[in-house]
């Protein structure tokens, strides 16, 4: 609109610095990825990754120098065809004068950087070092770099022997909510489906505005209206996406949105809670001898009732501290010492280990520590094999990042009895994921859809597409470029269809002239 603005002399001359600068920015919008955006859209609307680069526009447009700019992963959300764009802005503000610090996994990203650090050598407690340090090629030449093993190629994630054969569809038919035009999506069951496309394209219209919602409230309305009936994050009163049906709804009997919002509703949800480990713990402290001497039951070694937990914080471990006009701060319990539980609570162990010691281990830690409890080793094997074996069992939900907090959900649909027949549903899985935990994540994705259940997930990452069963690719570009199926079937047939920026991209991944069967 601006470009092709027509002005007199006069209005020319009075707005010729202002359209300048309305162009620029426009155009710098349009360069990260974000063109598909309309100018009024409420800022709370906006995913993380979005708004990281709508402010990363911002700076390029400042023409400030000599600024140190740090950003977290802001690949998130990008698909392989904005990555360019994003790192020639990137490139463009160290061109200017200053320093551009990128916490990030995307191979492109770092293949691109003047400098890398690479930390290790794993996480947790077995991280914190520097394991090597310099150029993308010395960094790929490292031997003891799990980074530089992954440049390389001498760690790579294998594509499948074969793709898995479908049983069955569900099929949205007449999708037309936002861009959508008019579309018919057929989504196989019993495989791993990816459905992709650049920002914009109306992947998360399809999955969650029309799919999710549509399946939720048909399979949760038969067993009752009640909210407990419903599944996490889900209303009959959200709006259902505009489609005109649904076809296959009876071959699943349950739909899940393994989504990033946090874990819980209040900050004493943690890890442990979240996934019923917990439960087992108290149980398991109430049963030892000492417990039962005393006649102590679950409930003691709650920090959320009274009875166990130390009453001065209220089994918090904080003191809240008000500044006034100042944020608040928040100190250790001067009487529990930040342990959230009282005396008599804690002198009860087991191979001296008391209930606060066990929340501050790791899962690596509480997995080892209780290996010949089968049913503790069951939930604490599918914590760390989603690749969270470094976090604390009693981390608050606050400390956890979004991929964080939808790896500790998906761990829970691990640890779970399977029925087979239901559909899984992920948003971005790899966020915040190095090489090596993907790994992982391919491995329990394909451990659901061995146990006989459907798998959708929505991904930018090419390490997850070509280990799919089965590619919908949407497009072809953003906003109003967007809304139609471009491109679907193995990833192999969606790499030669000329017309999919997806293929283009995953072609690269494939081994020339050879498919998979």
């Amino acid at each position: 609109f601006f470009e092709r603005l027509k002005l007199g002399e006069r209005e020319q001359v009075i707005a010729e610095k202002v359209l300048k600068e309305i162009r620029e920015r426009l155009s710098f919008l349009s360069k990260v990825g974000v063109g598909y955006l309309t100018l009024n859209r409420p800022a709370f609307t906006l995913s993380g990754g979005e708004g990281q680069r709508i402010r990363l526009a911002t700076q390029v447009g400042s023409s400030l120098t000599g600024v140190l700019y740090i950003l977290d992963e802001p690949s998130i959300g990008l698909h392989p065809h904005d990555h360019g764009k994003l790192l020639d802005s990137l490139c463009k503000l160290r061109d200017m004068g200053n320093t551009v610090i990128v916490v990030e996994h995307d191979e492109d990203t770092i293949r691109r950087a003047d400098h890398i650090i690479d930390m290790g050598p794993a996480a947790g407690l077995r991280g914190g070092f520097v394991v090597a340090e310099g150029s993308p090629e010395r960094i790929t030449g490292n031997k003891n770099s799990p980074t530089g093993s992954y440049l390389r190629g001498g760690q790579t994630i294998g594509l499948p022997a074969k793709r898995r054969r479908c049983r069955g569809h569900i099929t949205v038919v007449g999708a037309r909510e936002h861009n959508l035009k008019n579309i018919d999506v057929k989504i196989p069951l019993g495989v791993l489906t990816c459905i992709t496309g650049v920002s914009g394209s109306g992947k998360s219209t399809v999955v969650f505005e029309i799919l999710y919602r549509a399946l939720a409230k048909k399979l949760y309305s038969r067993r009752g209206k009640a909210s407990s009936a419903l599944p996490e994050g889900i209303s009959l009163r959200h709006r259902v996406g505009r489609h005109k049906e649904i076809l296959g709804i009876e071959k699943i009997d349950k739909v899940i949105d393994i989504d990033q919002s946090p874990l819980g509703k209040t900050p004493r949800s943690n890890p442990a809670t979240y996934t019923g480990i917990f439960t087992f713990i108290r149980s398991f402290y109430s049963h030892l001898p000492d417990s039962r001497v005393r006649g102590y039951r679950p409930g003691r070694f709650s920090f959320n009732v009274a009875g166990g937990r130390c009453e001065t914080c209220k089994g918090d471990g904080l003191i809240k501290v008000a500044m006034h006009f100042l944020p608040d701060i928040y100190v250790p319990c001067e009487v529990c010492k930040g342990k959230r539980y009282n005396r008599e609570t804690l002198n009860i162990k087991y191979k001296g280990k008391n209930i606060a010691d066990i929340l501050d281990m790791t899962v690596a830690q509480a997995l080892e520590f209780f290996s010949p409890i089968p049913a503790l080793k069951h939930k604490l094997t599918a914590l760390d094999s989603v690749g969270l074996g470094y976090i604390q069992l009693g981390q608050s939900a606050t400390m956890l990042s979004g991929g964080e907090a939808q790896r500790v959900k998906l761990s829970r649909e691990l640890g779970k009895k399977a029925t087979g027949k239901t559909l899984y549903i992920l948003d971005e899985p790899t966020t915040g994921l190095h090489f090596v935990d993907i790994q992982k994540l391919v491995n329990v994705l394909n451990g659901l859809v061995e146990a006989g259940n459907s798998v959708v997930v929505i991904e930018h990452n090419l390490e997850i597409i070509k280990i799919a069963d089965h590619i919908i690719d949407l497009g072809p570009g953003g906003g109003d470029e967007g809304g139609r199926i471009i491109a679907a079937g193995t990833p192999e047939e969606v790499a030669m269809d000329p017309g999919s920026y997806t293929g283009m991209f995953l072609k690269r991944k494939l081994p020339a002239g050879e498919a998979v069967a």
